[in-house]
């Protein structure tokens, strides 16, 4: 959550739930929607309560015991002299696809009296791209919304056409009473009254439970990780299993604290043999999914520690490859996948991500982490039951990649879905330096990158697991050749930097932007020009104290709070220092891996998705971008990268 969002959010097993600081919900829209969330749909929309008919105070604001259950104290209208009549103890958990809240109203007087509570629910059933704060509105033909009182509870239930999504509320004690809601946006809303006696100071306990039924047959029961959070599974880049709360510096502990947020955000989804997974989805609230690109570079991250996740992923992934050409959700044989989505809008292809596949980088990055879960355990299985699609995925490349055609790994901007598909993939994010969007066909620079990563390491399988010597000599002259092109053509003489991309005409997009920084980890560069970009993303325009900037200052299209061009991501910089490391450069490592823990130590040990690149010496605390997904992946993830890159010396506290 960021600093200016003060609303509650619990997580677990696929489902979470934003709450207001009383415990309730009002139907938000924008970048801060709150409700019961389900497979891309809001399954609670209302959840209002009063106390005698009046709204209730927060002595103490909801407040999370845990990352799945939240507790508030409220209390009806009191004052000095006529205190409240009564407290009421309010608990909320979430867990798969369910929200359970217990009530205890505790009377303050010396009499026996009987208390009225009324709560107002409601489910507006919303798809997550409806709530998006866009402006965008999308037909529902045939729509309908009905409410069933139940002998304890309700039924709310929403159908259009082959569509049938409901929610399930039930109540001990029952209500005394259920009627429509006047007033409410919704014609469904209903209240339900209870009028609970209280002896003398006494006590009575309301239990409610809100199961969410989304449409089709929900994912397998959720279970708990196999990698405790509390100690890393695998081996650290020291060599060794570090105890349980044996080491307390500020790098372990968001160490930790991201490992239990990759918990938190893993999803179910079926592996390339039908066979059940879990994956981390990308973040929340808006992509508790499968997405390609984040979901490996969030693998990758992990695979000294945790690899079983990379080897989940690339099952997922495979069973999602593209086998077919279809122009509305960029789906090509060979492709992986950018995103899956289960909501109403993808199912009736009202938007195009169901599976939607506009990502130039998540095929390369798929053979990357491929290769590199088999270089990290030994373990040639994965290599080998995944042959055939990493075959399709170097054959998507040359083909409908670019590669054979322009040389490059290119994409062409998607009207229906996204303008730009590599990591900056919002509007303007690939630009000169003039702030103009750059035109396709266009080659982004660190999907070149990838390429040549890719080839490299899926000819070394070829070699050593695949036994094709001739397929491997293929990739590696490609390779070759792939690189002595991109040193002739992405290179800036005068600014001494690669060009972010080349655009349709072959131009180069000037921008100084942080992409160049994964050239290092790809090794796509030649060791000297890599080592002068890494010191200049350690300049003051670059990096802000706290991280890397995604556009470097003092341009024209740099602004500090926009998505891409001038925020600091976090995932972004975990990628750059890996590429600091393999070259040598320690004492920048050490620089970008003491700005970002110390960001995360405001935030609880928690990174998030993005930061504002304003300059560490502006403000005693960095400053939120105001729409960041928190928990999210390959932000969680990035502590265990900067902990690989750091090696076996611990950042000091």
């Amino acid at each position: 959550m960021t600093a200016a969002d003060s609303r509650v959010q619990l997580v677990r097993d696929a489902t979470f739930v934003r709450l207001a600081a009383d415990g309730g919900i009002s139907g938000l829209c924008g970048s801060a929607p709150d409700g019961l969330f389900r497979q891309d749909a809001r399954h609670l929309s209302r959840w209002r309560l009063t106390i005698d008919g009046t709204a209730p105070t927060a002595l103490v604001p909801a407040t999370q015991e845990s990352d799945d259950t939240a507790a508030c104290v409220l209390t009806p209208e009191g004052t000095r002299d006529q205190p409240p009549a009564y407290t009421v103890f309010r608990r909320q958990s979430v867990a798969a696809g369910t929200l359970t809240e217990h009530l205890g109203v505790v009377s303050n007087r010396p009499d026996a009296v009987t208390a009225r509570l009324d709560l107002t629910v409601d489910a507006d059933f919303a798809d997550l791209f409806e709530l998006r704060a866009d402006d965008r509105h999308y037909a529902k033909p045939g729509a309908r919304y009905t409410t069933q009182d139940t002998a304890d509870g309700l039924v709310l239930d929403y159908r259009r056409a082959d569509w049938h999504a409901r929610t399930e509320i039930v109540c001990r004690p029952a209500p005394d009473d259920s009627a429509p809601a006047p007033g409410e946006p919704g014609a469904t809303a209903r209240t339900l009254t209870w009028h609970l006696p209280l002896d003398a100071h006494g006590r009575a306990d309301l239990h409610l439970t809100v199961r969410a039924h989304p449409h089709g047959r929900p994912g397998p029961a959720a279970a708990s990780s196999t990698a405790p959070s509390s100690a890393w599974a695998g081996r650290t880049a020291a060599g060794a299993a570090p105890r349980a709360g044996a080491a307390t510096d500020d790098l372990t502990r968001t160490c930790e604290r991201g490992l239990a947020d990759i918990d938190l955000l893993s999803v179910p989804v079926p592996g390339v043999e039908g066979e059940d997974v879990r994956v981390p989805a990308a973040g929340i609230p808006w992509f508790l999914t499968l997405f390609g690109r984040d979901s490996l570079l969030t693998s990758f991250f992990l695979l000294p520690y945790r690899p079983a996740t990379a080897a989940a992923v690339l099952s997922a992934l495979a069973a999602t490859q593209g086998r077919r050409h279809d122009p509305f959700s960029g789906e090509q044989p060979g492709r992986i996948v950018h995103e899956t989505r289960h909501g109403e809008l993808a199912h009736f292809r009202q938007v195009p991500y169901g599976r939607y596949y506009g990502a130039v980088d998540a095929t390369p990055l798929f053979l990357v982490l491929l290769h590199a879960h088999h270089e990290a355990t030994g373990d040639r299985s994965v290599a080998e039951r995944l042959e055939r699609h990493a075959r399709r995925a170097v054959d998507w490349m040359f083909t409908d990649g670019g590669l054979d055609e322009h040389g490059y790994l290119v994409y062409e901007p998607d009207p229906g879905g996204l303008v730009n598909q590599n990591w900056k993939d919002s509007a303007g994010a690939v630009c000169f330096r003039d702030g103009t969007q750059a035109e396709g066909p266009v080659a982004v620079c660190e999907a070149q990158g990838y390429a040549y990563d890719a080839l490299l390491r899926t000819a070394e399988l070829a070699d050593g697991v695949w036994r094709d010597a001739g397929y491997a000599r293929r990739l590696r002259e490609s390779a070759a050749r792939l690189r002595d092109r991109f040193a002739a053509d992405f290179w800036m003489p005068r600014a001494d930097f690669p060009a972010l991309a080349l655009d349709g005409d072959g131009r180069q997009a000037d921008a100084l932007a942080s992409d160049a920084g994964h050239l290092l980890w790809s090794g796509i560069l030649d060791d000297e020009r890599a080592r002068r970009v890494g010191r200049r993303l350690l300049e003051p325009d670059f990096f802000s104290g706290w991280a890397i900037r995604t556009l470097a200052a003092g341009q024209r299209p740099y602004h500090p709070l926009s998505y891409h061009r001038g925020s600091a991501w976090p995932h972004d910089n975990a990628v750059i220092v890996l590429g600091l490391a393999r070259y040598g450069l320690t004492r920048e490592v050490r620089t970008v891996a003491e700005g970002l823990v110390a960001a995360a130590v405001h935030h609880g040990h928690r990174l998030p998705e993005v930061l504002a690149g304003y300059d560490r010496s502006a403000t005693a605390a960095p400053v939120p971008y105001p729409h960041s997904c928190s928990p999210q992946a390959w932000a969680a993830a990035t502590p265990l990268a900067l902990r690989t890159a750091l090696g076996p010396r611990p950042l000091s506290p």
